[in-house]
């Protein structure tokens, strides 16, 4: 059987060979993909990551559908311009991947036993020593948000055995840093002191989160957009009082408050 019979047979194969196509096309004849580059492109993708990361906050799986798609655009976009580089094309990408996916999953692709999901972590932390990383925290990316970091670095010191043994200990040293921060607080130390303080509670926070089994970037992410959903109403209602907010006291502001907390589901 000819590649050609197979790309017809599967139509995942077709859709794909299609996009790539379509990238070619448009890198030889549209003016705007002509012109972009790797640095050009890379804004653009962080924004369409964000989108596609409020798809899913949202549960718009249609809408999720075309976010996956204009990010996988991307990734064939930055193929297509690496490989006019003579640097690698997606063919290399896929093949990559692959590889890595296999090497990293022994126990699917090989004889190794795992018991659970933590020995899968540990075995890839290990894995990835052994490819030449230096350290189990170096494949954190520099750029991420903050609060997503913090995840990923105790997600993966975890992976290596440090960690707390249990989720009281982690909400003891919540308390623990709180007392901290206010300490310094009401000492009026100087800024640098009390951020630093500030930094140990939501690291801790953040830490506590992932033992209870809750995303802290999507509980934020909930509370963010609870809070525009009962601040809007609370302009709406205002409004139509012939109010002005800055003329609101606190009081006024909160009676309408709570009752967008009970008219509004979040």
């Amino acid at each position: 059987m000819n590649i050609l019979s197979i790309i017809i047979m599967d139509p995942r194969l077709t859709a794909f060979k299609r996009l790539l196509d379509i990238m070619d096309d448009l890198r030889e004849k549209c003016p705007w993909d002509k012109k972009q580059t790797l640095e050009s492109l890379r804004k653009l993708t962080i924004e369409e990551t964000y989108e596609l990361a409020d798809a899913i906050v949202e549960n718009d799986l249609e809408e999720l559908k075309g976010e996956i798609g204009d990010i996988m655009l991307h990734m064939v976009f930055y193929s297509k311009i690496a490989s006019e580089k003579g640097a690698f094309d997606m063919t290399d990408v896929l093949n990559a991947i692959c590889d890595k996916l296999v090497y990293r999953h022994p126990h699917v692709y090989g004889d190794v036993k795992v018991a659970d999901e933590e020995e899968v972590k540990a075995n890839w932390e290990e894995l990835k020593l052994k490819a030449g990383k230096t350290s189990v925290l170096q494949g954190v990316p520099k750029s991420l948000p903050a609060m997503v970091k913090a995840n990923r670095i105790q997600e993966k010191a975890r992976g290596v055995g440090f960690d707390w043994d249990n989720k009281e200990q982690v909400w003891a040293k919540v308390q623990e840093e709180m007392g901290e921060l206010k300490a310094e607080v009401d000492a009026k130390s100087d800024n640098d002191r009390i951020e630093d303080e500030m930094g140990d509670v939501l690291f801790s926070v953040i830490n506590y989160a992932r033992f209870i089994d809750i995303d802290p970037e999507t509980a934020l992410e909930r509370t963010n957009k609870k809070f525009i959903k009962r601040f809007q109403f609370l302009e709406k209602e205002a409004k139509a009082a012939n109010l002005q907010l800055k003329d609101m006291s606190l009081e006024e502001m909160d009676e309408i408050w709570e009752k967008a907390k009970k008219k509004l589901v979040d």
